[in-house]
Order: structure tokens, then sequence, then C-alpha cells
């Protein structure tokens, strides 16, 4: 049995799940751009890090409290 937790989600196919198996940690990033990709993480650090370098400020202006609301989705996981 696995926890899923919803990051966000604009349309059916544009979100960001994370699903918490045990240790394990998969985010199932889906686009209209690129499909599915999936990353797994064993350590909640080292998928903080990644959702850092992946949602950087500069890819956000003007947009700032969005950013704001994924990082704080990421790290209530």
């Amino acid at each position: 049995m696995f926890k899923k937790v919803q990051i966000y989600k604009t349309d059916k196919y544009n979100m960001l799940n994370v699903e918490i198996q045990g240790k394990t940690l998969i985010v199932r990033e889906i686009s209209d751009q690129w499909g599915e990709e999936c990353h797994t993480f064993v350590s909640r650090p080292e998928m903080l890090h990644w959702a850092g370098n992946r949602f950087k400020p500069e890819n956000f202006k003007g947009r700032e409290e969005e950013l704001a609301a994924i990082m704080e989705a990421f790290r209530s996981v």
C-alpha cells in the first residue's frame, strides 16, 4: 500500500504526483510536452534538492505564488 500526494494538477495532461512507498519517494511528472517522467528518490532531502533544481525561481517570474505553493507541497510530503 502506498500514499499518493498531488503536488499540482493544471489539467489531465499536466500534473505532478509523489507516491510514498515505504522509504522510497517516486515523483511522476506528466506533461503534454514530454509525456510521463518518473523519478525515484531514497530520501526526502534528495527529492527536495531535485525539486529546487527542477522548479527554478527564474522560470516563475510573475508567478512566485505558484512556485511557493509547489515547493510547499513538496515540503509537506
